[in-house]
């Protein structure tokens, strides 16, 4: 099995750049837009077009203030986990795990769509995070 390089990909690193801009100015402009897509290609189109169609998800349960990131792909709803950079698409466990690329186009998503707080946010209770959780993950199986 490869291992991942202890240093960041170069690609990682314009992506966290932007996001820092981004969370400053609510806005990514051309230039930086390029800059992405030349790191990450289609990828990047379809986290794009994802964020414009609004199909980013925060939910926050309350009072716990738990938060669940969910990005609505073509096939499914894929839950996020971006702290750990994981998520449950096909792409990420065959491309990702395989270390082809970096992140799968739903976590470029959710990291935008954070950076310029531009999301669909839903509150729940906390009764409902497992129920919520159980349905989510059922489609990873």
């Amino acid at each position: 099995m490869r291992r991942r390089p202890l240093t960041k990909p170069s690609e990682l690193k314009t992506l966290e750049h932007i996001c820092n801009k981004a969370e400053k100015t609510k806005e990514i402009k051309e230039v930086d837009q390029n800059k992405l897509f030349d790191s990450f290609g289609q990828r990047f189109k379809k986290a794009w077009e994802a964020i414009k169609d609004r199909r980013v998800k925060k939910y926050i349960f309350k009072p716990s203030n738990r938060v669940v990131w969910i990005v609505i792909g073509k096939e499914r709803d894929y839950l996020i986990m971006p702290a750990a950079d994981f998520c449950t698409c096909d792409d990420f466990y065959f491309r990702v795990m395989d270390n082809q690329v970096h992140l799968c186009y739903h976590l470029i998503a959710q990291k935008l769509s954070e950076a310029l707080q531009n999301y669909v946010s839903y509150e729940e209770v906390d009764e409902l995070h497992e129920a919520l959780m159980k349905e989510w993950k059922k489609a990873i199986v």
